[in-house]
C-alpha cells in the first residue's frame, strides 16, 4: 500500500533530520530530493550541461562524498531554477513517492509540485539566524573553514532563490503542517512530526 509523506522546507530547517526520523518510526522509505539537485549541480561543476546531467543522473551519483560541500550547495541551488532540469527529475521523484510500503520525500516542492496529493505534507521552517548556525556547526565539525556571517549570508541568497524562483518556488502547500523548530530540540521537533503524520492517517509499514 502506498502513503506518501511530503516533507518541504529551506535549508537547514532540520527537514532532512525529521524526514529520515518519520521513515524510521513508520519503516517507509526515504528520498532526499535535494540529493538529486546537488549530484546534477556537482557534475555541472564538473563541466557537465545541467540538463545532460540530470537526464543521465544514475543512483551512484547520489552517494558521491562531495555532496554537501557549500559549493555544491550554492551549485544545486543553480541548476535547480532549470524548469528543464526539475521536469527531467520530476518522473524518478514521484515514482519512488508511490512505491509500496510507504515514502518520505524531502526537499522544496514536494507537497507542491511532485507529490500535490501526498497523504500527510508537512512544511518546516526555522529563522535565517538558526539555520545558519546550524550550518555554520556542521562545516565546522566537518573541517571546513568558514565564518557564520558568510553561511548566514549563503542562507539568505538560497533562501531568495529557492522561492523567488519561477519554477516551483519554494512554499508550503495550503494543506501542509508547518512546524517551526527554531526553538524546539530535534526529539521535540521529531515527535511533533510524527504526531502530525500520524494524524493523517499514516501507519506503521
Amino acid at each position: 500500500m502506498a502513503f506518501t509523506i511530503a516533507i518541504d522546507g529551506p535549508a537547514a530547517a532540520g527537514k532532512g533530520t525529521l524526514s529520515k526520523a518519520v521513515a524510521a518510526h513508520f519503516a517507509y522509505a526515504h528520498l532526499d530530493t535535494g540529493l538529486l539537485y546537488r549530484a546534477v549541480g556537482r557534475r555541472m561543476l564538473d563541466g557537465v550541461d545541467p540538463l545532460e546531467a540530470a537526464t543521465s543522473l544514475l543512483a551512484e551519483d547520489l552517494d558521491a562524498d562531495d555532496l554537501r560541500t557549500p559549493d555544491v550547495a550554492q551549485a544545486a541551488s543553480r541548476v535547480a531554477v532549470i524548469p528543464e532540469v526539475r521536469a527531467a527529475l520530476v518522473d524518478f521523484q514521484r515514482a519512488f513517492a508511490r512505491r509500496d510500503g510507504g515514502a518520505v520525500l524531502d526537499g522544496r516542492d514536494i507537497g507542491t509540485v511532485i507529490c500535490p496529493d501526498a497523504e500527510a505534507k508537512l512544511f518546516v521552517t526555522a529563522s535565517a539566524e538558526v539555520r545558519a548556525e546550524r550550518r555554520f556547526r556542521e562545516l565546522l565539525d566537518r573541517g571546513l573553514e568558514t565564518t557564520f556571517e558568510t553561511v548566514l549570508a549563503d542562507v539568505r541568497e538560497r533562501d531568495a532563490r529557492d522561492m523567488d524562483r519561477v519554477a516551483a518556488p519554494l512554499l508550503p502547500a495550503e494543506d501542509a503542517v508547518q512546524i517551526d523548530t527554531s526553538g524546539m530540540s530535534i526529539d521535540d521537533a521529531v515527535a511533533a512530526a510524527i504526531a502530525a503524520v500520524t494524524e493523517k492517517g499514516a501507519t506503521q509499514a
